[in-house]
């Protein structure tokens, strides 16, 4: 069997780690902080010392790491890939996907960005899903291991268009607890019912299930133990309009938005679960 090596193995990276393993995979394990890789160990996967041992013992290198600048470094650590395919997890830029995929061609491999929508409990139970952008053949080549991940990997077209797809689903994440937070704030204030207007809501187009997902967080206050966080939101969408800008796209609506998290940083928001923008809407 093939040898996969997982570099990166924070909330998501551990996850995926763990599904790998559940599946059979013979799994190679690197993170900067030791330590984050232990539990992966204790269940199986071999402990790699450096990113540079990845490519001399496996055909496969998953990077599941915070953007694309760290994405680059790892890269870059990484050394000659003597042929194996750099598959990156983590949401990235698209210049940055495109020049991460120069630079794996350069080192003798083979490059897929594979982002993917979902966290913690979608890797684990292998309902990820995962929109790739590369070559075709590269693709097939890597899609019995996305399947462990995912039930139906979809390659959106050319590297750049897996990453364009994660930041514009990102983005969605971003508006929708925004304008969420907003109404709910409104109509407490106004004296309705939450379930009131939830039973209105929960019928009509203007629905969607994060709503649910997220009202209990938002009523209580409570936002710990977050699978995606404020910092990483406020990262993609900081992305998505370079992207949108590059694109010629208006943003204006959406610079607000980021202005807005940017008041998350440095306090303890930043951390916590990226619903906790709700605890921004209010003028204070």
């Amino acid at each position: 069997m093939p040898s996969v090596a997982l570099l990166g193995t924070g909330l998501l990276g551990e996850s995926i780690g763990q599904r790998l393993l559940q599946r059979g995979v013979s799994l190679h394990v690197w993170n900067r902080t030791r330590n984050r890789s232990k539990a992966l160990i204790e269940a199986g996967a071999q402990a790699l010392n450096s990113p540079a041992e990845a490519a001399r013992c496996c055909d496969s290198l998953i990077t599941v790491l915070r953007d694309g600048p760290v994405t680059a470094a790892v890269l870059n650590d990484i050394g000659p890939l003597d042929g194996s395919t750099l598959i990156t997890m983590g949401t990235v830029g698209v210049t940055e996907s495109q020049a991460l995929a120069e630079r794996a061609t350069q080192q003798g491999g083979q490059y897929l960005e594979a982002p993917v929508l979902g966290s913690k409990p979608q890797a684990l139970n292998g309902s990820l899903l995962v929109m790739a952008g590369g070559e075709a053949q590269v693709f097939e080549e890597q899609r019995p291991l996305l399947s462990h991940l995912c039930q139906e990997p979809q390659l959106v077209g050319p590297v750049g268009s897996g990453a364009a797809t994660k930041l514009a689903l990102n983005q969605l994440i971003a508006s929708l607890t925004h304008s969420f937070s907003l109404s709910l704030q409104l109509i407490q204030r106004a004296g309705v019912p939450v379930e009131t207007f939830m039973a209105i809501l929960r019928p009509s187009a203007l629905y969607a299930p994060t709503f649910d997902k997220k009202l209990q967080r938002m009523l209580d206050h409570s936002y710990s133990d977050p699978n995606f966080s404020t910092a990483l939101l406020r990262k993609d969408l900081r992305l998505f309009l370079e992207e949108a800008t590059t694109a010629g796209l208006q943003d204006q609506g959406l610079s607000g938005l980021l202005s807005l998290l940017e008041q998350a940083n440095g306090t303890d928001l930043d951390e916590q679960d990226y619903c906790a923008l709700h605890e921004l809407t209010v003028l204070r």
